[in-house]
């Protein structure tokens, strides 16, 4: 019975880490300005809310669109404001820089099985 309940314990923790993490791997890769790193965790769709365009995307679609507003907004920073989590699901909020100017980024992402999938992006211009 000890056995068991360790073993729980071990797969509650591992899989809370995966929770955790999945967030802070693509904060991380806002840091950079990699693309190809966030959409690792798009679902099949996603949404990319930018000044220039809006819309629903596939994974590789949306992947393009991505690298294309890195290109054109070189990362400097990026600062988390407040991060959270509800019902499965995880958000976030910060502050892009980019030498082209300073955007609100909100990031939501919704449990789905066993993963956190990246649901929508949004760039707003400050």
């Amino acid at each position: 019975m000890k056995r068991i309940f360790t073993l729980l314990t071990i797969g509650a923790v591992v899989s809370s880490f995966t929770f955790f993490s999945s967030i802070d791997e693509v904060i991380a890769a806002l840091k950079t300005g990699k693309a190809a790193e966030i959409a690792r965790f798009f679902d099949n769709t996603v949404e990319l809310n930018m000044p220039e365009k809006s819309n629903n995307y596939s994974k590789s679609q949306g992947e393009v669109v991505l690298r294309d507003f890195f290109s054109s907004n070189v990362v400097k920073s990026f600062t988390v404001n407040h991060k959270g989590e509800n019902a499965g699901s995880q958000y976030c909020i910060g502050t892009l820089v980019t030498k082209s100017g300073t955007y609100r980024t909100t990031v939501f992402m919704k449990l789905k099985g066993d993963k956190q999938l990246l649901q929508t992006i949004t760039f707003e211009r400050q």
